[in-house]
């Protein structure tokens, strides 16, 4: 379900208008419930891994709390952090490892036969991965308490506006909004279709289009001259820019309208004094 789909925006109008006339408690239950259904339009399996990542860092955050020995408070912390990066590295790399590691092992004598697997990746998986991890880190370093709620800690890592592209948020940010009530505004509302307004227009009026330039001359590379290759260059970075900063845009309108503030993604990247000034702007 992309953001500028049809579908996308026929769920959230029907989210936004039920969200709008329920009590406090009432639209959290809304929200999990519609990110659970938003995420699981792009592949219902995929929901038995954000779960597995919600619970395993709800009880890493209790069981830190709950300790008073260093040691044992910071192994519960370890096994959420091995977990999580194992499920992120197997999805995500398996294949890739596989493939550089069979014609390594040729090239010094050594015949290996590693199955690869046929793996889908799952949408978002970094981003909710990393964003349980920032929970039970900022709880064994004290700046967090954690929440007893599994409901709240769950919408927390599956509200839907950024689930699937970020931002990350920490959790000392985005949790206390969803434990405590949201206040709904004109002025949010205003600012929020604005955001998702100009989030399509750079998706798809810049981005859609500068691809319609970009492919052509990077599918014909061997026979280009320096001129179309800077012009391929540019053109390709402002598109990943407005490709990203959209999603970004758009996370950040929706977010809105129901009360939340999310972080700011993009800090105008392309006007950056030095490559450190650059990653500081660019998907924060």
């Amino acid at each position: 379900m992309l953001f500028n789909s049809f579908s996308f925006f026929l769920f959230l109008i029907v989210v936004y208008i039920s969200y709008r006339i329920l009590p406090f408690r009432a639209q959290n239950h809304l929200l999990l419930a519609a990110s659970y259904f938003f995420y699981g339009c792009w592949d219902w399996r995929f929901l038995a891994l954000i779960f597995v990542s919600t619970l395993t860092d709800y009880i890493t955050g209790l069981k830190i709390e709950a300790c008073q020995t260093a040691r044992i408070r910071k192994a519960w912390l370890v096994g959420s952090v091995v977990i999580n990066l194992i499920i992120l590295a197997f999805f995500k790399y398996y294949n890739f490892f596989v493939d550089s590691l069979v014609p390594l092992l040729g090239s010094i004598g050594i015949q290996a036969h590693v199955p690869t697997l046929h793996i889908i990746l799952p949408v978002g998986i970094s981003f909710y991965t990393f964003q349980t991890m920032t929970y039970s880190i900022d709880i064994y370093r004290g700046t967090l308490k954690p929440t007893h709620s599994f409901r709240d800690f769950a919408l927390f890592v599956a509200f839907f506006p950024q689930l699937v592209a970020g931002p990350i948020e920490r959790a000392s940010h985005l949790l206390p909004q969803v434990m405590n009530p949201r206040t709904l505004s004109a002025k949010q509302n205003k600012e929020g279709f604005w955001l998702i307004l100009w989030g399509l227009f750079k998706k798809v009026v810049i981005a859609d289009n500068l691809a319609l330039l970009v492919e052509p001359l990077f599918n014909s590379s061997a026979s280009l001259s320096v001129r179309e290759v800077m012009i391929a260059s540019y053109a390709f970075a402002f598109q990943i820019y407005c490709d990203f900063s959209a999603y970004s845009d758009i996370a950040r309108g929706v977010s809105k309208l129901f009360g939340f503030d999310l972080m700011v993604n993009f800090n105008l990247p392309f006007f950056a004094k030095s490559p450190s000034d650059f990653w500081r702007r660019w998907h924060i």
